[in-house]
């Protein structure tokens, strides 16, 4: 589950992370009753929204007047904020956070995530703050520090001493050297004890008088965990998120949006990706990825084709079922019943092998769906029939 800057912020000073001091403004009357809170000569008014490339995408300004302030506010509040993080269409700015300015004097970067080919939680670090770091990696990877923690003791302070050192901290005031250990150590902690996913702080600063902040702050938490963490819950932003992927999950399908034009409906996860690599494979596009799970029935199936058919980009669905627990003739009922309850106008590509394979082709043939509802033996065939189907041929 994504959070909002405002939202990482809190959860990092909750385990003991310095942040710069800021208020949340909702509307442009909260916009001056911020800056009157922190005070100061100097604020940043940062757009809240679920992506990055929100300074580059005109989301973050720094004002050196209220009046300034409130204007740039007013601006940002209610806009339209597009950045390559969010796609063409962009996301609206619906709250914006107000921070006091700060002088800075070097920015870091710093993140933490799971190394699954070591399996260990891994801290990076780099002088380069502010930069992307997938450009860090391509242009100076040397630049990169890695700390991975221990399985069971998890990192140690010295870690936390030894980044501070090859980042060169210790030459501008020995006291960060401690302050980078406290870091890591408050970043582990945010990461065990909150169930995050990823933490990513960029960038992380120095200031003039040589102090250690998240200037911005990015965490993503494990959404399977999160019955443990009652209060996390309510930093769901359902505006933020892709309105068919929230009804899915209500529904209880594994759902997430692409952007290509074949929809997919398959059972299990990883059948699920070697349908979409299969259509990929064949000139095609997956309209999304879409798991009905192995409780498949007509009721699923139906809602599932609901949920498919909503993405104007469909031009043809391929339903590829492998019964196991799932009977197939179960999942044909939902597919005839789809058809004359939600008048399907697009084609249809079915493969189903496994449990009742038999008695679903018999289903389906009964049906008297000829010419929307098109039969494939084998997942290439209903590959390459499904983008046949979708180009319009």
């Amino acid at each position: 589950m994504k959070i909002h800057e405002y939202q990482a912020k809190s959860l990092l000073a909750k385990h003991g992370m310095a942040i710069p001091r800021g208020e949340m403004a909702f509307n442009p009357e909260d916009i001056a009753l911020a800056a009157e809170k922190l005070g100061g000569q100097t604020w940043v008014v940062k757009a809240q929204i679920h992506a990055g490339g929100r300074g580059k995408a005109g989301g973050v300004k720094v004002c050196k007047t209220k009046d300034a302030l409130e204007k740039e506010g007013r601006n940002i509040l209610g806009m339209t904020l597009v950045s390559p993080q969010t796609g063409p269409q962009g996301r609206v700015v619906k709250k914006v956070l107000v921070e006091e300015g700060l002088d800075i004097k070097k920015e870091l970067y710093f993140s933490m995530l799971v190394d699954r080919s070591n399996k260990s939680l891994v801290a990076l670090a780099s002088t380069e703050g502010g930069m992307e770091i997938e450009e860090v990696a391509a242009n100076h990877p040397d630049k990169i520090i890695r700390e991975e923690a221990d399985p069971v003791l998890g990192f140690r302070p010295f870690q936390g001493a030894r980044l501070a050192y090859r980042l060169g901290l210790d030459k501008i005031d020995p006291k960060l050297v401690r302050a980078m250990s406290g870091l890591l150590l408050s970043a582990y902690r945010v990461f065990t004890e909150e169930d995050a996913s990823m933490i990513e702080i960029n960038p992380l600063v120095i200031t003039k008088n040589n102090q250690l902040l998240a200037l911005d702050a990015k965490i993503t938490l494990d959404d399977n965990a999160l019955f443990r963490h009652p209060d996390n819950v309510a930093f769901r932003d359902l505006d933020e998120e892709e309105t068919l992927e929230v009804e899915a999950a209500d529904a209880g399908l594994n759902y997430i949006r692409l952007e290509g034009n074949i929809g997919c409906m398959v059972n299990g996860a990883g059948l699920a990706m070697a349908t979409m690599d299969m259509i990929q494979a064949h000139g095609g596009k997956p309209a999304n990825f879409l798991d009905v799970g192995g409780t498949a029935d007509q009721k699923r199936v139906e809602t599932a084709f609901r949920i498919i058919t909503k993405d104007p980009n469909v031009k043809c669905i391929l339903i590829n079922i492998f019964g196991g627990i799932v009977r197939c003739d179960l999942v044909a009922e939902g597919v005839v019943a789809a058809f004359k309850n939600l008048h399907m106008g697009i084609p249809v590509v079915v493969r189903l092998e496994g449990t009742n394979a038999d008695k679903a082709l018999t289903i389906i043939q009964q049906a008297g769906l000829s010419g929307k509802l098109i039969q494939a033996q084998g997942l290439k065939e209903a590959a390459e029939k499904s983008v046949h189907a979708a180009s319009g041929q």
